[in-house]
């Protein structure tokens, strides 16, 4: 099985070559496109261009952000991200972590996160206020401010194997502080609101559309951190990360703060609703105790951080502190010990924890390292927020029409729409009658159908959705 599997790569890999050099068919090469994603299960890169992709990357300074090299790296992350969630998803070889391992990248992947993250605070914001500067077209914005999420979403994929945690070496203290900051904006609700009230807005100009659609993705970045977080603890066992996660940021105490206010679930018209794959659904009564992933995720990472040896050995149990994690004895219930067992040992441990006293930890004089990317972007554009901004304004974020053309193409590769909906959490559901779906249109390939008779009754109102597609796509292509 291996063997076929592995011919039918370098067969495709040695087609596709030869369709770059011949100027076939365009219908041809639509028609071998859809073969090769069949008989690949939908893969979006092979194994030896991940190896090219992840050989590539590298680090940009502050001003480069938006610059094409920086969109080039952007697009070839973009496709690691999808394939690294393919690859996990269908449990088949995890070939992006195995690679970004190997090559000692992950830190790399860290510092450009934390990058983008410096710019949203320090140069967009400059840059939305600039009096000449409004763009009507603001995808490249948008793009630059995706990145961040990207790079996050990769993050937790790879990050739930051990070797990828021991790879990331130093970054590690850097990716435990940019987790602490998501946790701190999540647990203190500061933007809960946004992801709310997002669709309320109207007749906004389109930097302040491009504003709440940055705080409103700052929302599902803050949620990816909290699974990252528990890899972490699950796997790290260096002296410095754990001083980092108890002493310096008491992460317990903030993962209370998280499961107090629980901002992955909300109440709206008498209806409770919870935050699961990327959106708001309703949750019937009978479900309402019902775990979900975000609440795991939170409550492993305060099993590793409290019952782990050398954890219970560093940490503070000061008055405070104690006070703070004994809110947790109302959160254990039967029905939820009921779906995670684990959690017998942690509501033993408070319960011990209510009469006694643990001793304090022991100061001991120890070489600690610490995290450095943040402050070196700090430090070394500091004073010339203003001037970057400038700076972007004229060579970053004016493109013209042959470049908007052409990055609508890169995209075009890059969001193919089997990858993209093998990558949905739901089935396709059928446009005229609902159900699940398992045919689609074959000119627009944008709408899905159960049955022919639904296809034919649906047509009138398809009808023009379908042409207006068609042409766009014919359109980019040409």
């Amino acid at each position: 099985m291996t063997t076929t599997r592995n011919s039918v790569v370098r067969t495709s890999l040695t087609v596709r070559t030869g369709l770059l050099k011949l100027q076939v068919d365009k219908s041809f090469i639509s028609l071998w496109l859809n073969i090769f994603f069949n008989v690949m299960d939908i893969s979006v890169i092979l194994p030896v261009e991940a190896e090219g992709f992840i050989q590539s990357l590298e680090t940009f300074s502050l001003k480069e952000v938006g610059s094409e090299r920086w969109f080039k790296q952007h697009d070839y992350i973009e496709k690691l991200n999808m394939q690294a969630i393919l690859n996990a998803s269908a449990m088949h070889d995890e070939f992006v972590k195995d690679l970004l391992v190997s090559f000692g990248k992950i830190h790399i992947l860290v510092h450009e996160m934390i990058l983008i993250e410096v710019w949203k605070q320090k140069v967009f914001p400059i840059l939305c206020q600039l009096e000449d500067f409004n763009p009507e077209k603001t995808f490249h914005l948008y793009m630059v401010i995706h990145h961040e999420a990207t790079i996050i979403n990769l993050l937790e994929t790879i990050m739930f194997h051990k070797d990828s945690c021991d790879a990331a070496d130093d970054s590690l203290l850097d990716l435990v502080d940019y987790c602490h900051r998501k946790l701190t904006l999540l647990a203190s609700e500061a933007i809960r609101d946004v992801a709310v009230t997002y669709d309320r807005h109207k007749q906004i100009s389109s930097l302040e559309e491009l504003q709440v659609q940055s705080e409103a993705l700052e929302f599902e970045i803050s949620l990816k951190a909290v699974s990252v977080v528990r890899y972490i603890t699950d796997h790290a066992d260096s002296i410095s990360i754990i001083n980092r996660m108890l002493c310096t940021h008491n992460l317990p105490c903030v993962l209370v703060q998280l499961m107090d206010h629980c901002p992955w679930s909300r109440c709206r018209e008498g209806n409770v609703q919870k935050h699961i794959d990327g959106k708001w659904q309703t949750i019937p009564v009978e479900d309402h105790l019902k775990m979900t992933k975000l609440d795991g995720q939170v409550w492993l990472s305060l099993y590793n951080l409290l019952l782990k040896e050398e954890c219970q050995r560093k940490y503070d149990f000061n008055s405070f502190n104690k006070s703070q994690l004994l809110k947790l004895r109302g959160f254990l219930t039967d029905v939820l010990i009921d779906q995670l067992p684990n959690l017998v040992d942690l509501q033993r441990f408070l319960a011990h924890l209510t009469v006694s006293d643990p001793a304090p930890p022991k100061k001991e004089l120890i070489l600690e390292q610490i995290p450095e990317m943040w402050n070196h972007i700090i430090s070394e554009n500091s004073g010339k927020w203003k001037a970057i901004a400038k700076y972007q304004v004229k060579e970053t974020f004016n493109p013209s029409e042959s470049d908007l053309r052409q990055q609508a193409q890169r995209l075009a590769q890059t969001y193919n729409l089997d990858v993209m909906e093998s990558l949905l959490p739901e089935k396709p559901k059928c446009g005229s009658c609902g159900r699940e779906a398992k045919k689609r249109c074959s000119r627009c390939r944008g709408e899905w159908y159960c049955h022919r008779e639904c296809q034919v009754k649906h047509w009138p109102k398809h009808k023009k959705a379908c042409q207006l597609m068609t042409e766009t796509t014919e359109k980019i292509v040409s």
